[in-house]
Parts: C-alpha cells; structure tokens; sequence
C-alpha cells in the first residue's frame, strides 16, 4: 500500500492533507529522514510529527470505561470514542467496541479494527468469559449460585434459557459474575430474575485477560501476548 493511502486510512487525514504533510517534511523515517510519498517504507519505521505511526489493522485497545459514557457512535451523550485521538474515529477499518457496556455499567471495554477477530471474541460458540462484580441493593437470599448455574434460568421476553453462569459471593450484597454470553443487559436481568436489583456494575475481566490500574476513562494498547488471554478464560461449569 502506498504511503499516502496508508497514513490516510490511518485517520491522519484525506489523501490531499496527508500529501501537505509530506510536502511540509513532517513524514519522517525513525531516524529523522525525510519521507517522500514514494519512498517503500516498513510501517513501524515511518514517524508522523516525530511520532511512530499508529499501529496497521489488527490493533485492540482496552479502556476503563467511565460510568455515564455510552458505546453508541450516535448518542447525543458523552460516547466512549470522545475518549479516544479523534483520528481513531476515521480509521479504516473502522475501530469498534468488542460488545456493548450501558451508561450505567463500568469497567473493561475493548477495541478493535479486526472485524474477524471482534466476531471471534463475540460469537456464543467461542464461550468467551465475561467477568463482572455487582453491588446489589438487597442481601442475596442464598439461592442465586444454583439457578444461575442450572442452565435453567429464562429471562422475561426470552424464548431460550441462559448458559450456566458461575456465581461467586463475596459479601450479602457483593457478587462476582462471570457468563459466557452477551444478552441485552443480561446481568442486572439475571439478578433482577431473583427479585433484587443492581445499583452498580462493573467488567473487570474478558476471559484470562482483567483490568488494570487504568484510571476511569483511560486507554492503553494491547500486545499480542494480552490479546490471547481473551480466548484463555477458565470454562464456566
């Protein structure tokens, strides 16, 4: 891929601006060269600014998405990609969450260009693990364990009953959940099944991989190495 075409897919600009950018030297080799628009150059040599080029399609970021941030392109509120370099919003491919979180849940989001690889990590028959911790407005009566494991439970509306879900106790009103699917809210509707409701709800884990000390609103890439955690969560059973 030409250079220009390169650096615009990368959301730098349209092919025009990115050719006033080579016009005005600011595309450089990693030891300060100037770049021309023809020069055959590796991707990880090329700097813009100064800077290394952001990473080619397959990148996944992971964030700590903040409380009141929605993962919709088109709400009107305060969206997860304001938190992101603008031009991340005009890649191409374009850079999408990995699944959904609601404005009212925090915690482990992910991100990627690699379409094939977020329907890997989404599709049921991967069984990839979600990890969440509830705080809960009511004591648990002692029971939910056990229903959410059976493999029996249905939710309101649903035609098919959930995946058996683990459920960890870990104070009257704390609970550690991990599930292997990804239905409309499907959290705060297995605890609302029970009779009791979340007030606060948090993804702390994608499979193998967890979150971080990230602070709430923050971003980081992944390597190679984390992404595979995503596919090495324990089985739920």
């Amino acid at each position: 891929m030409k250079l220009v075409k390169l650096i615009a897919n990368l959301g730098y600009g349209s092919r025009k601006e990115v050719a006033w950018m080579f016009r005005e030297g600011r595309v450089t080799d990693a030891a300060g060269e100037v770049l021309y628009a023809d020069d055959k150059v590796e991707h990880e040599h090329v700097h813009i600014d100064g800077e290394p080029l952001d990473p080619p399609v397959g990148m996944v970021l992971m964030m700590n998405k903040p409380l009141g941030a929605t993962c919709s392109r088109k709400d009107q509120g305060r969206v997860v990609y304001d938190l992101l370099p603008p031009r991340y919003r005009v890649r191409d491919p374009s850079l999408s969450t990995v699944g959904r979180l609601d404005r009212d849940t925090s915690g482990l989001l992910l991100f990627t260009d690699d379409g094939a690889l977020l329907h890997r990590i989404i599709s049921p028959r991967a069984e990839v693990t979600k990890i969440y911790e509830a705080t809960l407005a009511q004591d648990l009566r002692g029971d939910e364990a056990e229903l959410f494991a059976s493999g029996t439970l249905m939710l309101e509306s649903e035609t098919t009953p959930l995946a058996p879900a683990r459920l960890e106790v870990l104070a009257p009103r704390l609970a550690r959940l991990t599930v292997t699917e990804g239905r409309y809210h499907q959290v705060r509707r297995m605890f609302a099944a029970t009779g009791n409701h979340v007030d606060a709800l948090r993804r702390i884990a994608v499979g193998a991989l967890q979150l971080d000390e990230l602070p709430a609103g923050e971003w980081r890439m992944l390597s190679e190495a984390e992404i595979a955690k995503v596919f090495a969560g324990t089985p739920v059973v």
